[in-house]
């Protein structure tokens, strides 16, 4: 199964709670930081709502 590595390019300051919120609970605490995630609708989904703030390179196993 393929994954997902994000990295946050922006900062998510400034920006609306709920936004805030899912770049905190995807554990990216500052700008340039990453972190892999599985490649599933659900991380698809939340990934397009922040999609401004990160960017995303599929890495296959």
């Amino acid at each position: 199964m393929a994954k997902l590595k994000i990295t946050l390019v922006k900062s998510a300051a400034h920006r609306l709670p709920k936004q805030r919120k899912i770049v905190k609970e995807f554990g990216l605490n500052r700008v340039s930081s990453s972190v892999i995630k599985p490649d599933n609708a659900a991380t698809r989904g939340v990934i397009f709502q922040i999609s401004h703030l990160v960017s995303v390179e599929e890495i296959k196993d």
